[in-house]
């Protein structure tokens, strides 16, 4: 009885591990990374945005209707403004009161892993799985510094799956199924990433006509053409019609205020990170094997990877979409002789799947997530809303907090609203790099009230000028107020 016990035990032992050793590698890792995002929950809401964008998502739910002019501010108050990442902004609502900040974490770590996982899936139809998962791996590692609770990681596995269709068509010399182009209309709804999606067609099509037969060339071209304008079309369909693309276009023009804010900086190489070692291990490979690309793909890699040295934000560009450019010529170099492409068991995907679920729900039904304190001024806030404290000049980071507590904004992270010139005014304003602009800020805007961080300049400026009195501090935020009877 007991030999018969142990052949069953071990008979369903063996049933169990093929059933699991058939779940591709690809899955694998995008269950795990999942598990880890959500383990580190916190970290994806470390960025003051997050607090607006799920007021406008809800906004939107409340209203069934979408923002025209902003409400927010009252620097800008009633002058035309549109949100692009509706889309995203309702669903991070949506999650947000079903599930609490668990609800925009495990939404975000969603838009995470499906895009690194989407990415192994692709490259692993050329390379070894282990390979794929390496590469989406690193790129996964590279983009971590921008894993924050926002619009743009919901449209990540949608950029990847639309310059994987790209990619196909190119190497194929053939132009784009117009079926890729439902996936242009759902990210431009998404966030204003989407410029780059039909940005890159232009160059995908170069190269695909580059390495076409000479007596196909014309009508790969435009075929090519013609995808290129049905994309640009196809951005047209949201609910504010051509103008998101316009939208998208205004964040571009922030010209130097982008230098002052941190995902807008250029990579600081002073000390080495893990974009440095990928670099430099691409290119030691490069100049080892022998790597040759086409004079098309050159530039696209070398276009990629400029939008990644001058902004910190498009690095997660680069890793992800750097593999799919590079994929066949790599593969046709080192070729493909542990591919797998045996059965994909669907049970073990299910219960891989389930798992994972099942796991996330344990683990936040007994964990708390928090947004993080430095841009969460609330003790701070308490004691000007008892004071009934009106236009208040703060820094940029604590503007989104200030919206979900009902408070008018002097600004915020909708740098599109307020403009360059403004911005930069503002920040250099608080920095005291001119007194004199800070002191028209306070008069310009009728300022009744301050909330800065300690380490603001400006902050040590109020508790010596006249007609300013500090009333609160804390390691996160100072209050000053003007003194009864000071006119404004």
């Amino acid at each position: 009885m007991s030999i018969a016990g142990l052949d069953d035990t071990g008979h369903k032992r063996g049933a169990v591990e093929q059933i699991l050793g058939q779940v591709p590698a690809w899955l694998w890792f995008g269950a795990g990374l999942l598990l880890l995002f959500v383990i580190g929950g916190n970290r994806a809401l470390q960025d003051a945005d997050t607090y607006w964008q799920i007021v406008v998502g809800q906004w939107i739910i409340d209203h069934r209707a979408l923002p025209t002019i902003d409400v927010y501010s009252f620097t800008r108050a009633g002058e035309p403004w549109i949100s692009s990442s509706w889309l995203a902004q309702v669903l991070y609502a949506a999650s947000y009161s079903a599930f609490g900040w668990a609800g925009p974490v495990i939404l975000a770590g969603l838009g995470t892993a499906a895009a690194s996982a989407l990415l192994a899936q692709i490259l692993s139809r050329r390379f070894a799985p282990t390979h794929a998962v390496i590469v989406a791996m690193a790129a996964a590692v590279l983009s971590a510094q921008h894993f924050v609770a926002r619009p743009h990681l919901l449209a990540l596995p949608v950029m990847v799956a639309w310059v994987s269709g790209l990619v196909n068509a190119s190497d194929e010399r053939r132009a784009p199924s117009f079926w890729l182009l439902p996936l242009i209309v759902l990210w431009t709804n998404l966030h204003g990433g989407f410029v780059l999606g039909f940005a890159l067609v232009a160059p995908f099509a170069l190269d695909a006509v580059w390495n076409a037969n000479a007596t196909q060339r014309i009508s790969l071209a435009l075929r090519w053409a013609a995808f290129g304008l049905c994309a640009v079309i196809a951005s047209w369909i949201t609910p504010y019609g051509w103008n998101s693309l316009l939208a998208a276009r205004r964040i571009l023009d922030l010209g130097n205020a982008m230098a002052q804010i941190p995902e807008w900086q250029p990579v600081d190489f002073s000390s080495i990170g893990p974009f440095e070692v990928c670099l430099l291990a691409a290119l030691g490979l490069a100049l080892w094997r022998g790597i040759v690309l086409s004079p098309p793909r050159i530039l696209l890699v070398l276009g990629l990877l400029h939008m990644a040295l001058s902004h910190n934000r498009n690095i997660e560009v680069f890793a992800l979409l750097a593999p799919l450019v590079l994929a066949k010529p790599l593969s046709v170099r080192f070729g493909r002789s542990d591919v797998a492409h045996g059965s994909r068991g669907i049970p073990g995907s299910v219960a891989v799947l389930l798992a994972t679920s099942l796991a996330i729900w344990a683990f936040t039904a007994r964990h708390t997530f928090t947004p993080m304190v430095i841009q969460t001024p609330a003790a701070a806030v308490d004691v000007l809303k008892a004071r009934k404290a009106e236009r208040i000049l703060h820094n940029a980071g604590f503007g989104g907090y200030l919206i979900t507590r009902g408070i008018p904004v002097f600004f915020d992270g909708r740098g599109e609203l307020y403009g360059d010139d403004f911005l930069v005014r503002t920040f250099d304003a608080l920095a005291l790099k001119d007194v004199g602009s800070f002191l028209g800020l306070l008069e310009t805007y009728k300022i009744g009230a301050t909330l800065l961080t300690p380490a603001t300049p400006a902050a040590g400026l109020l508790d010596r000028l006249d007609g300013w009195q500090r009333i609160y501090a804390d390691d996160v935020a100072v209050v000053h107020v003007r003194k009864a009877g000071t006119p404004r």
